[in-house]
């Protein structure tokens, strides 16, 4: 089967080697963890300095950055970090997923975490930004975000954060 984007291989990037298709040692992929202690349920954990961080490391100034938590009861996105968006954001997800619901995977398992897998299902693992000129192309609100969904509180999350690009 013939490759319609040669350029484009994060199987050979993710050796850590450049890609010598392209012509040049200059095609990388980097990546490393962030550990995130959450306290409770509903908690929004702004991550955008540890993101930009890592980014900074890899030394890439144009590419991708791709962030994504590891877990079925946490999630992340992009919102603006600001008190009153949050509560709206926890609200919605309130009645997306409510307290007062029964959920099959409780009676089968227990934990009372039902709401937190559906919750989590409907935001996603995971998220890709754009990089330009060494920096996240994010508009001038927008922040990277952990949402803790669990019920069962006390959660050490790791988010995985890959840059890929051109440095």
């Amino acid at each position: 089967m013939k490759r319609l984007y040669p350029a484009i291989c994060s199987l050979r990037c993710v050796r850590e080697q450049p890609l010598s298709y392209i012509g040049k040692n200059d095609c990388m992929m980097y990546r490393k963890t962030l550990e995130i202690l959450t306290k409770c349920e509903g908690e929004v954990v702004n991550i955008t300095t540890g993101v930009e961080k890592i980014l900074h490391e890899s030394g890439v100034l144009n590419g991708l950055i791709h962030i994504f938590v590891t877990g079925s009861t946490v999630a992340v996105t992009t919102i603006e970090y600001e008190d009153g968006v949050l509560e709206d954001f926890r609200r919605a997800l309130s009645i997306l997923a409510p307290d007062s619901v029964p959920y099959a995977h409780n009676t089968r398992w227990g934990d009372g975490n039902g709401r937190s897998h559906v919750k989590a299902a409907c935001i996603g693992p995971s998220l890709t930004v754009p990089v330009a000129n060494g920096a996240l192309m994010c508009g001038t609100w927008q922040q990277v975000v952990l949402i803790e969904l669990d019920v069962n509180a006390g959660r050490k999350r790791t988010v995985v954060v890959t840059v890929d690009g051109m440095m």
